[in-house]
């Protein structure tokens, strides 16, 4: 019997909590599927994914992942069930945030913040990490990577830390209580308020409006957060 792969990649993990390994496998008992995960600022590495045969998809909505060398989808009541599938959908999600500088100045920013998909739906406000999931189908190819798209997960750990919340540090999403710092060279980045990050924090988005003439006085940095108010009014903490 031929063999087909899967692989999920994850778009954007936190940089304070343990990375969280997952891997996307073909729901059929005779196949086998290795993934690769790639977190922020931890490089990536090769893992083997086992096919388990909990639900029609392999970590749809309402699923959970394990960690590990062998990753496999297990019951959410498992002790090795580490995050949960809080939203799945088709199209490719493209993690990057943007800054929109402080003064005159521009600054973009990449990895963490916020989560604008290239084609699908964006992940919800709690999200604390996506993971690109993608068949091995060389022959089907567009882009030379060997992989065919075949959606994204937006995940959430069961247990703290959870960097998608407001201040946390990370996640695929920059929202209101984020804090941020200036990277150099016209770039900004997510932080943790608390401090407890490798960085401190410099601006933390106070307000989302839908313009920067609605933001207050006091705002020191423009984030482009998307949605309905698209502008991120950061001040200085």
């Amino acid at each position: 019997m031929g063999t087909q792969r899967r692989s999920a990649r994850a778009v954007s993990v936190p940089a304070l909590a343990l990375a969280l390994a997952l891997a996307s496998a073909l729901t059929a008992g005779c196949q086998q599927a290795t993934g690769r995960v790639t977190t922020a600022g931890a490089g990536s590495g090769s893992l083997t994914a086992t096919p388990s045969g909990y639900g029609p998809v392999f970590l749809g909505p309402g699923d959970c992942g394990s960690r590990g060398r062998d990753v496999q989808e297990v019951p959410c009541t498992s002790e090795k069930a580490t995050a949960r599938v809080i939203a799945r959908y088709e199209g490719r999600y493209a993690g990057r945030y943007e800054g929109l500088g402080e003064g005159q100045g521009e600054g973009v920013g990449e990895g963490q913040g916020e989560g604008r998909p290239a084609s699908g739906p964006g992940c919800p406000a709690a999200t604390d990490f996506v993971l690109h999931i993608s068949e091995s189908r060389p022959a089907d190819d567009e882009d030379g990577d060997g992989e065919v798209g075949r959606g994204y997960a937006c995940m959430r750990n069961l247990e703290p830390p959870h960097p998608g919340d407001p201040g946390g540090g990370g996640g695929p999403l920059t929202v209101v209580g984020d804090c941020v710092y200036n990277a150099g060279k016209g770039q900004v980045k997510e932080t943790a308020c608390d401090g407890s990050g490798p960085r401190a924090p410099e601006f933390e988005v106070a307000s989302a409006v839908r313009s920067r003439a609605q933001c207050p006085p006091s705002t020191a940095l423009y984030v482009r957060l998307g949605g309905e108010s698209p502008v991120g009014c950061a001040r200085r903490p």
